[in-house]
């Protein structure tokens, strides 16, 4: 991690969460729509499942690549999480996790579908077989399963950009469409080169 990124990493870590997403008076926001409750609850459970990944591997004889992007990927989407949740909080609306997810972008005509089904979300057979796997073998697996929870990441920030009010939460989730495209080009390389 380069010194101006640590740099940053320690700014922000002391800021107010204003000033780094902007406070209800800075968006001028009104009430939230559907939309941006429902990609709120739904982006926070499929981020938990991202830290629940990034857990089965740091720490563990993976390749230090893998363990930086696990660092990386636990830093950024916990602190989304806590914001997200946040949000909610102050909209009156629930924290807990959904069992019935994507209804606010149009999914099944509007009734949605189970969260087994979200895009990108792991089965729980896949995250026993990342459990299961040691070395690159391991680090290759988290590699493969993050790219795709982290495309199906990429496609609901992308429909709530387009479909969300709140400008906080459409601020968010351009940010995620930015981050997670390019570390899933980071992804790539790794899975072409020494995870190949």
């Amino acid at each position: 991690m380069g010194v101006q990124r640590r740099n940053f990493i320690a700014a922000t870590a002391i800021l107010p969460t204003g000033l780094l997403f902007g406070s209800n008076a800075q968006a001028a926001d009104t009430a939230p729509s559907d939309a941006d409750i429902g990609f709120c609850q739904d982006m926070s459970i499929h981020h938990l499942q991202a830290l629940v990944m990034c857990q089965r591997v740091l720490g563990r004889d993976t390749g230090d690549a893998v363990q930086a992007a696990a660092a990386e990927v636990l830093q950024n989407q916990a602190m989304e999480v806590g914001q997200m949740r946040a949000w909610l909080t102050d909209w009156g609306a629930s924290t807990v996790p959904p069992t019935t997810v994507m209804a606010w972008m149009g999914a099944n005509q509007g009734t949605g579908m189970s969260l087994a089904n979200m895009p990108g979300y792991a089965s729980d057979e896949q995250l026993l077989e990342l459990s299961l796997a040691n070395g690159i073998d391991r680090g290759r697996r988290w590699l493969e399963l993050m790219r795709a929870h982290h495309v199906g990441g990429v496609m609901m920030a992308t429909q709530a950009v387009n479909l969300c009010s709140s400008t906080k939460v459409i601020r968010l989730a351009k940010q995620q469409v930015s981050t997670q495209s390019f570390e899933i080009e980071q992804y790539d390389l790794l899975l072409t080169g020494r995870y190949a």
